[in-house]
């Protein structure tokens, strides 16, 4: 492999990305785009969940207790109920989706010193909104039980906890998200660009002149491939200083380990497009291949989204094979926690066989379209 016949065909391809203005927003605006977009979009945070009250018992008590669910800042009172049948009305129509039922024996229960019991409604339509809403009301059900004043005592629990979060202290979920966006946006976006490349030259008709030269084949797959690693890691630095810009998120880490590391995964997503371009030779079929062998996998089994541990055991071990699951850890890892190579190491091991097995895999395949 000679330097002078490298530079050649990367350039050869620079020009050729140059000259296509749908690979260069592919490549430029669509993963900042992207990044903006699912940024905003996706969250895991529950907030300002509409409530209503049937307040049976008027009193400063439980006047006191729907202000804490209002000051929390999760709920907000969307409605007052008169009766308990339009409940179940306002629920059905999505009015609210949780309803604080307070008796009418709640302040002479409290005054009493006996268990005032009150009740919650929720809309389980959302299983996983209804579950966050439930868990919020517990506790600010269990906080105003513990700090309630009667007779100018305040009763407090024996234990008191202090409770502290480490490396994401405001529990923001665009924290996590959008660290792993940058794996996910990059694995498709890596995985689409070169896959356009070999089919590109069967599609032109420029294969044959190609295979005529005296390139070898790793100087004609490394030669390709540079161009789009320069690509990726401008995608990557502009998805960082958005992460930190528009969102705010902590970088903590070491810059130099994200750039290895992110080095290695687009050469193992950028081998891995180039491998479904030779062998399926279409620019339509290898665009559609490449979203499947990248955009599914590291949306559903990298972690990103549904916890891997969570998952069934088939589908765990499953995980082991995707290159998303290993660098979303290094970018949550660097990013919230500022880890370094000794904590990310497995993960930096599996970065270089996901290098090392996509660019062999693309050197197999197109030596058979040569040959």
């Amino acid at each position: 492999m000679t330097f002078g016949r490298l530079r050649a065909v990367a350039w050869k391809e620079t020009i050729q990305l140059r000259r296509d203005p749908r690979s260069l927003a592919l490549a430029f605006l669509l993963p900042l785009a992207l990044i903006l977009l699912f940024g905003y979009a996706i969250t895991f945070d529950v907030k300002n969940i509409r409530m209503g009250v049937l307040n049976q018992s008027p009193s400063s008590e439980s006047r006191r207790l729907v202000e804490a669910f209002v000051a929390s800042g999760y709920f907000t009172v969307q409605r007052e109920f008169a009766r308990y049948g339009e409940i179940d009305q306002a629920l059905g129509r999505g009015e609210v989706r949780l309803a604080l039922v307070i008796p009418s024996s709640f302040s002479r229960d409290l005054a009493a010193r006996r268990p005032a019991p009150v009740q919650l409604v929720l809309d389980g339509g959302d299983a996983s909104t209804a579950a966050v809403a439930q868990n919020y009301a517990e506790a600010i059900v269990a906080r105003f039980a513990r700090d309630v004043v009667l007779d100018g005592r305040r009763v407090a629990l024996p234990l008191e906890p202090e409770t502290r979060i480490w490396y994401n202290e405001t529990l923001e979920s665009r924290n996590m998200v959008v660290p792993g966006l940058i794996a996910v946006i990059m694995s498709i976006i890596a995985a689409m660009l070169t896959a356009l490349t070999i089919a590109r030259e069967w599609e032109r008709g420029t294969m044959e002149q190609l295979a005529a030269t005296p390139v070898h084949r790793i100087e004609v797959v490394v030669g390709k491939l540079l161009p789009y690693v320069a690509v990726g890691l401008i995608d990557v630095a502009a998805a960082v200083l958005a992460g930190k810009l528009a969102f705010g998120v902590p970088l903590r880490g070491n810059l130099v380990l994200l750039t290895v590391l992110t080095l290695l995964f687009l050469v193992g997503a950028l081998g891995l497009g180039i491998f479904i371009s030779a062998v399926v030779k279409s620019q339509l079929l290898a665009t559609q291949a490449a979203m499947l062998a990248s955009y599914l996998p590291a949306l559903l089994l990298s972690g990103f989204i549904f916890s891997i541990p969570t998952m069934p055991w088939v589908l765990r071990q499953l995980t082991y094979i995707i290159p998303a699951r290993y660098y979303i850890t290094v970018t949550r890892g660097i990013f919230l926690k500022g880890v370094g190579a000794d904590v990310l190491w497995v993960d930096a091991v599996a970065m270089v066989v996901f290098a090392t097995v996509g660019l062999t895999l693309a050197l197999r395949a197109f030596r058979k379209e040569l040959a």
